[in-house]
């Protein structure tokens, strides 16, 4: 794995079996512009091809921001609809990456997530708020909307009334509205952030890996599908994981009073 100097905008730390990915551009609220997109891409397959890595979190430097959205001075500079495609493009690819890989992925949101900050923290498979988090997809506000796949997640997060409420009047929500809607599924203290998104990523580590790795397929892929077919993919997973060492170490140490040691097989 990469050694964190090498990133100009991502600090990235091993505690463990969890690795913790920082957006470090606070001077600018951790802002994501290009350069931290690429970075941000490329810190995650190295960890996500790491065997010794069981969960990734995701937070921002400093106490006012995880990311207060894309770099509107790239925005601005955008002079083509073909450019601003492929700038939505980008943002897009790097949140289906989160999804996509073998690790869950945890984002510890320390402060405005807002625009494509929303946007990358909704790609996570987990969400943790600091109690002075705030949301938002204020988009509108500045003649766009979301592109990073905001309208897309908020939807299928929320539902499709709190996403155009929040798409269409660019409000921001606190913490305990996104805790109240679904948006986060924890709020902390700010102290206790960054432990408790490490303490749940070394609860996921204990458990098998491939059955983590089956239940992010299945729930992402299933969200998309009708109910039978996200039924049929479920089945199909079950069955290859009945094929593996994994379930004989799992039902194994139950029957035997023990902790599994699992292979990853």
């Amino acid at each position: 794995m990469s050694e964190a100097g090498i990133f100009e905008h991502l600090r990235v730390d091993k505690d463990g079996p969890v690795a913790v990915v920082t957006l470090n551009r606070p001077e600018v609220l951790n802002a994501l512009n290009r350069r931290l997109l690429a970075e941000l891409s490329l810190a995650l397959v190295e960890l996500n091809g790491n065997a010794d890595v069981r969960a990734v979190v995701i937070t921002g430097a400093g106490e006012k921001a995880f990311a207060a959205g894309a770099d509107i001075g790239e925005l601005n500079a955008l002079e083509s609809a073909t450019a601003g495609a492929e700038q939505a493009r980008m943002g897009q690819a790097v949140t289906r990456q989160i999804e996509r890989m073998r690790i869950p992925v945890i984002m510890a949101v320390n402060g405005f997530a807002l625009g494509g900050g929303c946007e990358l923290a909704m790609a996570g498979d987990v969400r943790i708020a600091s109690e002075n988090a705030k949301f938002g997809q204020p988009e509108v506000n500045l003649g766009l909307i979301p592109g990073y796949g905001g309208s897309q997640r908020t939807t299928r997060l929320v539902g499709k009334g709190m996403a155009m409420y929040l798409c269409l009047t660019g409000e921001i929500i606190d913490a305990a509205e996104a805790l109240r809607i679904g948006l986060v599924q924890k709020v902390v203290p700010l102290a206790d952030l960054l432990g408790e998104a490490k303490r749940i990523g070394t609860v996921i580590a204990t458990k098998a890996p491939l059955a983590i790795a089956a239940c992010k397929r299945v729930i992402h892929g299933g969200a998309h599908l009708s109910l039978d077919d996200a039924l049929e993919l479920e089945a199909i997973e079950f069955g290859t994981l009945v094929n593996t060492a994994d379930i004989k170490e799992g039902t194994g140490a139950f029957l035997e009073k023990r902790k599994p040691q699992w292979s990853g097989t």
